[in-house]
């Protein structure tokens, strides 16, 4: 699924940090959002893909979509779930 600009409802921008941050920061920011609301989330840490992964696995929400650039930045759609699980 491709998301447009008018989708998107808040952007986190998490470049240069490190695990667990993005995840944190995410995490902050998507308990903000209501549900179905799409967070776009900026990142540089080369194992994010694989967080992002494994954090909307255990919390229910969902990666819409993904995007890696060329220069190294990965861009995450995450939507919120209605009820997100705990971690």
């Amino acid at each position: 699924m491709t998301v447009t600009e008018q989708e998107i409802t808040a952007t986190l921008d998490a470049k240069g940090l490190n695990c667990p941050l993005p995840i944190l920061k995410t995490k902050v920011e998507l308990n903000r959002l209501a549900a179905g609301d799409i967070l776009l989330v900026l990142a540089t840490d080369p194992h994010s893909k694989v967080d992002f992964e494994a954090y909307c696995a255990r919390t229910g929400h969902s990666i819409i979509d993904y995007q890696e650039s060329d220069d190294g930045v990965f861009s995450f759609y995450i939507q919120r779930a209605a009820n997100p699980k705990p971690v």
